[in-house]
């Protein structure tokens, strides 16, 4: 096929979990109102849509409300929204009665499924973007080509005048750990757990929601185990999910972040950690200690707190795993024999960058290394790039604390489609530096 007859659409969407979904949404939603089609697919490696899976514990909830779904916060009245969802599952007398802002996660999952399934045409599945390629025409980059590996081993290419990278969060792991049969990452916890037999300890790493909520299902499933939590802290610090605090993920927050000075947004980000970084639920938080101190009162103590302590080595064998825990106030080192170590440490955004070879190679960069980014969310590029670059979920250093949050999403995406609209309809896709 010659360049010429190779179809071009008007956005390729990097990954499709609730970024581009809700993206998605947001196109389909401005044809019906405005009548303009947008042909738009998206690419996502993972064979079925899924969202944490590996997190979706029993009996965890949801740490946004509702009304922070895919669409609410942008148009009320979607068919899209939770509270939709729930009146098409014949749930929704019995959510109101249930008196909570907060469903479970793995009802907000069923959820994101059940808005995804009138996507189906438009997402290609198990489909993983190895690279992206300028095409040039009279010397300007017009359109971009997405190289793609199907789930059989072959390449195809799709051709797209504007991009939205949405490639969502990687797993951290400590340096020098990596994992394995006996190290695992939070992430894939669930997916770990039915390889577990009769396990005798088990230690888990890390401060915040996601190692608070793992140390207290393991300590639930495991019922002879000893559960040892490791964390620098003194103790979990509470998230702070007061109503004056939650105003950072308001939209106007991100009007306000995007225009201050540097030193404002590193100030803004330190003082609203707490919102977001190592902090757990109170609810979490309490019901942890209460266990901890019953198993004192019985004389039975299964679950271990080893606060104000690191992990400083790890030796493994086909037995299992040895931890070296370094108590910090006095150096004093204790040694655990467990059946698996999981690291609840975190996550940080996938390189919106790492695709683009050439093209990311002329993005404009800030001052401190990061990507410049338009307040439409579009990377910054030479002129003579006239196509568009999106990034969803990696821009916490221009647009605030919601880039990888849910809270901000449906307004996000409006953004984004009015923005391509718009140069859709005007024939340039230029974006001056």
């Amino acid at each position: 096929m010659s360049s010429s007859d190779q179809h071009v659409h008007d956005l390729i969407g990097i990954g499709f979990g609730p970024s581009n979904l809700a993206l998605a949404i947001a196109l389909r939603e401005h044809q019906a109102r405005t009548g303009e089609v947008i042909d738009a697919v998206f690419l996502e490696k993972q064979h079925a849509f899924g969202w944490h899976r590996g997190m979706l514990l029993e009996g965890t909830t949801m740490q946004v409300s509702f009304l922070k779904d895919l669409v609410t916060m942008r148009n009320p009245g979607s068919e899209f929204s939770f509270l939709s969802y729930l009146q098409d599952k014949g749930r929704l007398l019995d959510f109101i009665n249930h008196k909570t802002m907060f469903p479970s996660r793995l009802e907000f999952h069923d959820y994101l499924e059940w808005a995804a399934a009138p996507f189906a045409d438009q997402v290609a599945y198990g489909s993983e973007v190895v690279m992206v390629t300028p095409v040039t025409v009279d010397g300007a980059v017009d359109f971009l080509d997405v190289v793609v590996r199907q789930s059989d081993g072959t390449l195809t290419t799709r051709r797209t005048r504007d991009l939205v990278v949405a490639a969502g969060l990687e797993p951290v792991l400590p340096e020098g750990v990596v994992s394995g049969e006996r190290i695992w990452h939070s992430d894939e916890l669930l997916d770990r757990l039915p390889e577990l037999r009769d396990p005798r300890r088990l230690v888990v790493v890390g401060a915040g929601q996601s190692a608070a909520e793992v140390t207290d299902h393991l300590h639930a499933v495991f019922h002879d185990a000893e559960v040892c939590a490791v964390f620098a802290k003194y103790g979990y610090t509470p998230a702070d999910d007061s109503s004056f605090a939650n105003r950072i993920f308001d939209p106007v927050a991100v009007d306000h972040f995007y225009t201050a000075p540097d030193e404002v947004k590193s100030r803004l980000r330190a003082y609203h950690a707490s919102t977001n970084y190592s902090v757990v639920d109170l609810e979490v938080i309490d019901g942890l200690y209460r266990r901890h101190y019953q198993e004192k009162v019985l004389g039975k103590e299964r679950l271990r707190i080893l606060n104000a302590s690191r992990l400083v080595d790890v030796d493994k064998d086909e037995a299992g795993v040895r931890a070296t825990v370094e108590f910090l106030p006095t150096g004093e080192r204790t040694l655990l024999d467990a059946d698996v170590i999981v690291f609840a440490t975190g996550y940080r955004p996938a390189d919106p960058l790492t695709l683009l070879g050439a093209i990311g190679e002329h993005c404009d960069r800030l001052p401190g290394g990061g990507v410049r980014i338009g307040r439409d969310y579009r990377v910054a590029t030479p002129r003579a790039v006239r196509c568009g670059i999106y990034v969803q979920g990696a821009t916490e250093h221009t647009h605030g604390l919601t880039s990888t949050l849910l809270s901000n999403t449906a307004v996000r995406v409006g953004e984004i489609v009015q923005s391509m609209a718009d140069r859709l309809r005007r024939g340039t896709y230029a974006m001056s530096r």
